[in-house]
């Protein structure tokens, strides 16, 4: 199987420095910010399509604009990037939640892909007037699924759970084809209805011997209920020609950063429930000493910003051989993101994504879709001009 790439739209604004926040924290940046304006989303989107990118993923939270009005937007300014939109599914019913995937699906021309949150943190979720605690959550999330899955094969659906309760629920029009279901989660309650409900389970960076046991738990989890889901990593990056010139780009969003807002951060996420969080809180523990955790694997990012704290730092060959090691575990798709997102997806786009496709490892979609005629010579058989 062919890798599959997608890149992130920072909704919460960008920067030339790390922009922290999420997991209920507030977002901080070192400076020079540029806001989540819909026409700099639509440059990041438009990038992200011609340089081969499947998708774009789009975070959800108090902290950032809503995903699924930014996206249904830049559907418009773009051609064939999907959209892996975050969505709460305490947050509204499992019978609109179908009906609006199958409308987004119908109106951006098949490109959705669905990346369910189901809530990491209490106090967050009581913002929104979500009061279960978070095994609820996942409980709940199970039942909405359920039904979500039921209204997309088409059928009317009765149902009533814990949580969920919904009397003859139907579409009028299915989805077609149904979004993909994206799913993370490190805790039991998540590795079930991982097992259950997703089509890629979602993992955030850590050392290869780490996510292997990730995989492993959901392979097992999963054939437990007769399904082989895909597995895909989420990860910031950080490539350059050189070795030197990454780490030393690594070094000055490092130095940028308040001693004080560093300690304030991860105050606030170590109060996290997510063992998500809690296992990327492990990797560098507070500190800036060693955040080199794995060759070319920098957890620096984690520093400030909840969720996913790690990046592949390198020359562009050197991630490139990280993303095979990952991809001999059992990876096929990379969600990634860089500061500021729109240049960096211009150093992978250009610099890590042509080695791995002269090694037979990706293709760009566009070329994927249709074979390009042989390239000829130019003028190649016209008569000689005569003096």
């Amino acid at each position: 199987m062919s890798l599959t790439f997608h890149w992130f739209l920072p909704t919460y604004g960008d920067s030339r420095y790390l922009v922290g926040g999420g997991h209920g924290t507030p977002t901080h940046t070192a400076g020079g910010a540029r806001p989540a304006t819909l026409a700099y989303l639509g440059q990041i989107a438009r990038s992200a399509e011609q340089l081969g990118f499947e998708g774009a993923l789009t975070p959800t939270g108090a902290w950032c604009e809503d995903a699924w009005l930014s996206t249904a937007m830049l559907a418009e300014v773009t051609e064939r990037l999907k959209f892996l939109v975050a969505f709460r599914p305490g947050l509204l019913s499992p019978t609109l939640g179908a009906q609006m995937a199958a409308t987004f699906q119908r109106h951006s021309g098949q490109r959705l892909l669905l990346n369910v949150v189901t809530g990491g943190e209490s106090h967050e979720q009581r913002a929104y007037g979500d009061f279960l605690d978070k095994d609820a959550r996942y409980a709940r999330c199970d039942e909405f699924l359920e039904v979500v899955r039921g209204l997309w094969r088409g059928e009317r659906v009765d149902f009533a759970g814990e949580h969920v309760r919904v009397e003859g629920a139907e579409l009028t029009r299915v989805p077609d084809p149904v979004p993909q279901v994206y799913f993370g989660g490190s805790s039991p309650a998540a590795g079930d209805v991982a097992a259950k409900h997703a089509d890629v389970y979602l993992t955030w960076g850590e050392p290869p011997a780490k996510v292997a046991e990730k995989i492993q738990w959901i392979r097992e989890l999963a054939a437990a209920q007769g399904r082989t889901p895909r597995f895909g990593i989420r990860l910031h990056v950080i490539s350059r020609d050189t070795s030197e010139q990454a780490w030393a780009e690594a070094q000055r969003l490092l130095d940028a950063l308040d001693p004080s807002v560093i300690e304030q951060v991860q105050a606030g996420l170590g109060r996290s429930e997510s063992e998500g969080q809690k296992r990327m809180l492990e990797l560098h523990e507070g500190s800036t000493s060693q955040l080199e955790i794995y060759p070319n694997l920098w957890a620096g990012v984690g520093l400030v910003r909840g969720g996913a704290g790690t990046a592949l730092v390198g020359s562009h060959a050197e991630v490139a051989e990280r993303i095979e090691e990952y991809h001999a575990l059992g990876i096929d798709e990379f969600v990634l993101s860089g500061h500021p997102h729109l240049e960096e997806a211009y150093w992978f786009g250009e610099g890590v994504l042509p080695i791995l496709e002269r090694k037979g490892l990706w293709r760009h979609p566009d070329r994927a879709q249709a074979e390009p005629a042989p390239a000829g010579i130019p003028f190649a058989g016209a008569p000689s001009p005569t003096s």
